[in-house]
């Protein structure tokens, strides 16, 4: 199992901290509010993912674990 992205849209304001860190991984819209929902991490983008987790002001990111069900910010 692999890790997951998983974004609150409602807490998204648009900041785009996400994007700036790996805009492959938190694409963002015309407005910059990011397009991810859920998504499965790439193996060895584990740490860009959480980077852009920890970018994020609102907290509207969280990065589950690999193998399980937990979610870790």
């Amino acid at each position: 199992m692999t890790a997951q992205i998983r974004v609150d849209r409602e807490k998204c304001s648009g900041h785009a901290r996400c994007f700036a860190v790996d805009p492959d991984l938190f694409p963002i819209d015309e407005s910059g509010y990011v397009t991810v929902r859920v998504q499965d991490v790439p193996s060895g983008q584990e740490d860009a993912a959480a980077a852009g987790a920890l970018a994020c002001p609102e907290g509207a990111i969280t990065i589950s674990a690999p193998g399980t069900s937990d979610v870790a910010e």
